[in-house]
């Protein structure tokens, strides 16, 4: 330990190394359920290239795990710290360094937080499209480690299609440079792309060339009540089969308004058993959503609610940014899942999740990226309950078996961590896995950057 803090003093300032046990703590884990932490050694808090690069250094000479971290709102403990590691946290890497509107292109540090960003390009005329629901806290190159989404993701994409190159500090300290700032760019393998999602298992990422898009129209947004999940289902079917192009289409289940209700007394109708969002940013929003009300009318809608104006919009959207708050406080705990499932499936899938619930005795809300198929199950439990603790253990499992028998995924944005790394497996296959195995000794040979996440080397 002292010859670690040594050799770590070589290279950074006294203010970027942390070592007192009860604040080391506090950097132990992030926001994930059932995902096992140990006590890091060390937090450093590097505000540079250079000092990144001298950690790793120390890092690989010392042989001593490094775990990256962010904002640490992730959701399947792949900001966790492993024993007597080094913890790396990039937030006070927080510039953005150039925002430019002929390229549409920002440079950024990976500390920036996701709404800082999207505010400052947008006082440009400009839009950053990825938009998690914890984009408050949520820095950027967390959003680049676990490619996350968003509420947005139907029309413009997750994080993936916004990293254009990347500064990537490898495990022995080298700077790496990939991708491009141009518009079009095909040279070599798109190492870009292999970076976004590796959750901090290949390389350190310390720079980022993001695009950027025009500001879009204000958009406007309906509200559709549905007296089943089919129904809904249906309409999501009918609205993708139709193309159009919502600028977002989510869903809350029965469970999700209610809570929502309970939180903030917002009015929602707790009759339904399932709330269909639907928005649109083009130039006549109001047009596209009244085709839209009647594809959700024919569907089997009750009721169909247009907002009149931005502020009834932005109403309607607050209560699906609330629910994970509102699912938060019907128990004591929480786990949240990600299974991204075809289009088709949706109704399936929150079907099957209502069947589980009942199976295992449990309150599980679901909200939806229903436009992309991203569901996110909410299993609330008490963990000091024994006996619910592991039913709600088991529902989750549950939950991703059956995602993955409607032809999904264990993940669509929140990474898989440890939470899913046994699921990972299953899912890849054992050719799969292997090839990824060989690509994280390529990069990580000693198996010191985040070691126990995603999958073992």
């Amino acid at each position: 330990m002292a010859d670690l803090i040594e050799h770590l003093r070589e290279g950074l300032p006294a203010e970027a190394i942390l070592t007192d046990p009860d604040v080391t703590a506090s950097y132990a884990n992030d926001m994930a359920s059932f995902c096992t932490a140990g006590a890091p050694a060390v937090v450093t808090l590097p505000r540079t290239v250079e000092q990144v690069q001298h950690v790793m250094r120390t890092a690989t000479a010392l042989r001593v795990p490094v775990v990256p971290q962010g904002a640490r709102t992730g959701l399947s403990g792949g900001a966790n710290a492993a024993d007597g590691c080094i913890v790396l946290s990039l937030v006070k890497m927080d510039r953005i360094l150039e925002i430019d509107p002929v390229d549409r292109v920002a440079v950024v540090e990976p500390g920036v937080v996701n709404a800082v960003l999207s505010r400052a390009v947008a006082e440009q005329g400009l839009y950053y499209p990825p938009d998690p629901s914890s984009w408050e806290q949520c820095t950027i190159g967390g959003n680049i480690g676990t490619a996350s989404g968003g509420l947005c993701c139907v029309k413009y994409g997750v994080t993936a299609e916004y990293v254009l190159g990347l500064d990537v500090v490898l495990a022995d300290g080298r700077l790496l440079k990939t991708g491009r700032r141009t518009a079009k760019g095909v040279a070599g393998y798109d190492l870009t792309r292999l970076f976004t999602g590796s959750e901090g298992s290949l390389g350190i990422v310390v720079r980022a060339v993001l695009a950027l898009r025009p500001a879009p129209p204000q958009q406007l947004a309906l509200a559709a009540e549905f007296p089943s999940v089919a129904a809904a289902g249906e309409a999501v079917r009918q609205i993708m089969a139709r193309g159009h192009a919502p600028s977002l289409l989510e869903l809350m289940d029965r469970t999700t308004v209610r809570a929502v209700n309970a939180m903030a007394r917002m009015g929602l109708p707790e009759s339904t058993e399932a709330l269909l969002l639907a928005a649109f940013d083009t130039p006549d929003p109001a047009a596209d959503l009244a085709a839209v009300a009647e594809l959700c009318t024919a569907a089997g809608a009750d009721q169909v609610v247009p907002a009149e104006d931005a502020a009834e919009s932005d109403l309607l959207l607050q209560a699906r940014r609330l629910s994970l708050t509102a699912l938060e406080a019907l128990r004591p705990a929480t786990m949240i899942d990600d299974v991204c499932v075809p289009r088709s499936r949706l109704a399936d899938m929150l079907e099957g999740t209502a069947e589980i619930a009942r199976k295992y005795g449990l309150t599980i809300g679901v909200c939806a990226h229903a436009g992309d198929g991203n569901t996110h199950p909410v299993v609330c439990f008490d963990p000091a309950d024994a006996d619910e603790a592991r039913r709600a253990r088991e529902s989750f499992d549950a939950i991703m078996a059956l995602g993955l028998e409607l032809g999904g995924t264990i993940t669509g944005e929140h990474g898989v961590g440890v939470l899913k790394k046994e699921w990972l497996a299953r899912e890849l296959g054992p050719v799969g896995l292997e090839i990824q195995r060989g690509i994280k000794r390529v990069f990580d040979p000693l198996n010191l950057l985040n070691p126990g996440k995603v999958l073992d080397a």
